[in-house]
C-alpha cells in the first residue's frame, strides 16, 4: 500500500508537506502541491477512509432513500438513470453511497435512525411517499437532504420540468392538427398534479375544449391499468384522436389494447408517451415522447448535496429545474383540416 512517507521520498520533501498538499492546505505553493498530487495519483495512493473521517468528522458517504410504489426497484428505468449518475458524480466528488431502509436485520429503524447509525453526511430522497411521517422526520432533521421531483422549504431539490414537458407534448399534438386530445395520468402525486395542471392550462391557451372524460387516472408503470383506461377512451361515442400516456412503460398496455381492437398507430389513433427511455425508440413505430434528462438530474442532485454538506448553515436551498426534450417519433399522425 502506498503511504505518505513513500510519496514524500519520491518527491524529495517532508511527510508534512505531502499531507498538506493532499489536503489542500493554503501554505503550500501551487506548483509544489500539483507535483505532489500528480505523483500520488501515479503511484496509486488512496487516503485512509477511517483517518479522513476522524479528521474531518465526516463519513464521506451519502444515503439514498428510494422506494417506488410499482416495486420496480433499480429496474425502474427513469430513477435508475438518476441514481446511477448520482452515484458516479458522488464518487467523483469523493463520496460513497448506501441505501436507506426501514429495517436493519431484525430491527425496525426510522429513516433518521438509519441515517445516523450509518453516519451519512447527507441523503438524497427519490420516489417515496413524501407525506410519510418517516420521510418528513428525515427532512426536518439536522441531516442534509436533497429531494428529487418534490419541494420542501428547508432542503434542496432537483426537479424535472413536468409542466414544460406536458406543454410541449400538447403543443406538438396541436401542431399536428389534433383537437381531441386525452390524457391518461398517473396516481395523485405532486408530479401528477403539475402535469395535469399543465395539460389543462395548455389546452385552454390553445382553445382546445377540455373534456372531463378525456382526463383519466391510472397508475404509473402499470400497463394493465393503462390498458383499461385506454379501453374507456376508445369506447367513448367520440373518442380522442390522440392519447397522452403517463410514461413509456405503461403505454405498452395502451398499445396492446389498441392493437387488440384491430386499430393501427398512428393511422387510427395517435399516441404520446413520457420519460423518453431508450426502449421507447425501439418500438415500431417509434414512440413520440418527452425525454426527461435523468442523467443530468442525478449529477445535479449529487452536486447540490455536496453543496448542502459543505456550506452547512450558510446553505440556501436550491431549486434546480431540469428541462426535457421532445422526441417527435412516429406515433402522432398529421391530420388535415
Amino acid at each position: 500500500m502506498i503511504t505518505i512517507k513513500m510519496i514524500a521520498k519520491a518527491c524529495g520533501c517532508s511527510t508534512a508537506t505531502v499531507s498538506k498538499a493532499l489536503n489542500g492546505a493554503p501554505d503550500i505553493g501551487a506548483e509544489t502541491a500539483e507535483r505532489i498530487r500528480k505523483a500520488a495519483a501515479e503511484m496509486g495512493y488512496l487516503p485512509n477512509a477511517a483517518a479522513r473521517a476522524l479528521k474531518t468528522s465526516r463519513s464521506y458517504n451519502f444515503g439514498v432513500l428510494f422506494e417506488d410504489d410499482a416495486n420496480l426497484g433499480l429496474t425502474h428505468r427513469f430513477f435508475a438513470h438518476i441514481l446511477n449518475s448520482f452515484k458516479h458524480r458522488s464518487a467523483e466528488l469523493g463520496y460513497d453511497i448506501s441505501f436507506i431502509s426501514g429495517r436493519l436485520g431484525d430491527r425496525e429503524f426510522s429513516y433518521v435512525e438509519h441515517a445516523r447509525y450509518r453516519n451519512f453526511d447527507g441523503v438524497i430522497i427519490a420516489s417515496v411517499d413524501y407525506a410519510d411521517h418517516a420521510v418528513i422526520d428525515l427532512v426536518n432533521s439536522s441531516i442534509p437532504v436533497v429531494t428529487v421531483d418534490y419541494v420542501f422549504d428547508n432542503c434542496g431539490s432537483v426537479l424535472s420540468d413536468n409542466i414544460g414537458g406536458v406543454r410541449d407534448l400538447v403543443n406538438y399534438a396541436y401542431s399536428m392538427g389534433h383537437r381531441r386530445i386525452a390524457f391518461i395520468h398517473g396516481e395523485d402525486t405532486a408530479v401528477t398534479r403539475h402535469r395535469v395542471a399543465s395539460f389543462c392550462r395548455t389546452c385552454a391557451e390553445l382553445g382546445v375544449a377540455l373534456r372531463e372524460e378525456y382526463l383519466i387516472p391510472a397508475v404509473y408503470m402499470n400497463p394493465q391499468a393503462v390498458g383499461v383506461a385506454t379501453a374507456r377512451l376508445l369506447d367513448l361515442p367520440e373518442p380522442p384522436t390522440c392519447i397522452l400516456y403517463p410514461d413509456d412503460i405503461s403505454y405498452i398496455g395502451g398499445m396492446n389494447e389498441i392493437e387488440r381492437r384491430g386499430l393501427s398507430i398512428p393511422g387510427d389513433i395517435s399516441v404520446m408517451g413520457y420519460d423518453g427511455i431508450d426502449v421507447s425508440q425501439m418500438f415500431h413505430p417509434k414512440l413520440t415522447t418527452l425525454k426527461q434528462d435523468a442523467d443530468r438530474m442525478g449529477v445535479l442532485a449529487a452536486e447540490e448535496l455536496v453543496k448542502t454538506v459543505e456550506e452547512g448553515r450558510r446553505y440556501i436551498p436550491g431549486r434546480i429545474l431540469v428541462p426535457g426534450q421532445l422526441l417527435a417519433g412516429e406515433t402522432v399522425r398529421k391530420l388535415t383540416p
